[in-house]
């Protein structure tokens, strides 16, 4: 039976040699891969394919909730055993579905018996580590499989989502990218930020540059930073004229 394989992402190095100590005194578990932060966790979970991730809550840049959250874009994903310091994270880590929460300093039994329930999910459960729940904030990037590993694109960096067939095309500051998550979902999360314009089409409100109806009568909006315009049906057009009419926007 091959051994359990794990990555440790904690941004305290004196954190990640206590876990990495602990698991090398347990039998048939290993350590592929230690991350200081949460874009690195991903790096090696995609390219080392680990069961197991024990992953920091409190990290800078991107924290271990929104880290678990993007494992959905891996083909496998890892089971999520979450460790912190502050307990109040808690009902957050669990509505992150996480396998076990261990608070530090992890004591090895506690991280014995979270290893154990780890190996005992099936996947469906363990993928079901990234789904976000209704009352969690928005990520602050949303996650593209490339051919040379995942990428994060900021929020801030986007200017549209448009939906074709089972793929969401994402135009941003770097280029596009495609996304395989519902624009319905992307909606939901982003709301904030982003209006539908079209039921295929949601689009940054604060790269919104106009909105003007052309020769056949189709409304259009037109986006900083691109060329062409996108299409509004009629039903979102007092929405973007809205917008439009913010002070300051």
């Amino acid at each position: 039976m091959s051994p359990t394989r794990i990555v440790i992402a904690d941004d305290e190095q004196p954190a990640r040699d206590r876990l990495r100590r602990l698991v090398d005194e347990l039998d048939d578990c290993v350590v592929v891969g230690e991350a200081p932060h949460g874009k690195a966790a991903l790096d090696i979970c995609a390219s080392e394919n680990p069961d197991v991730l024990l992953l920091d809550i409190r990290m800078p840049q991107m924290d271990g909730i929104e880290t678990a959250r993007h494992l959905s874009r891996l083909k496998e994903s890892p089971a999520v055993i979450f460790t912190t310091a502050y307990d109040s994270y808690a009902i957050d880590a669990f509505d992150a579905e996480a396998v076990g929460y261990l608070l530090k300093p992890v004591r090895r039994e506690r991280l014995l018996r979270a290893l154990h329930r780890a190996g005992q999910l099936s996947r469906p459960q363990a993928d079901g580590v990234a789904q976000r729940q209704p009352d969690q904030a928005p990520r602050n990037a949303v996650c593209v499989r490339k051919a040379s590993g995942l990428r994060l694109i900021p929020i801030e960096e986007i200017r549209y989502f448009h939906a074709e067939q089972k793929y969401v095309t994402v135009n941003h500051l770097q280029g596009e990218d495609l996304l395989d998550e519902p624009l319905k979902d992307l909606a939901a999360e982003f709301s904030q930020r982003f209006i539908r314009i079209h039921r295929s089409v949601l689009i940054a409100v604060d790269f919104l540059d106009r909105m003007e109806k052309n020769s056949t009568g189709q409304y259009e909006v037109w986006m900083r930073g691109c060329d062409g315009s996108l299409p509004v049906s009629r039903r979102h057009i007092t929405d973007v004229k809205l917008v439009l009419r913010r002070p300051n926007r």
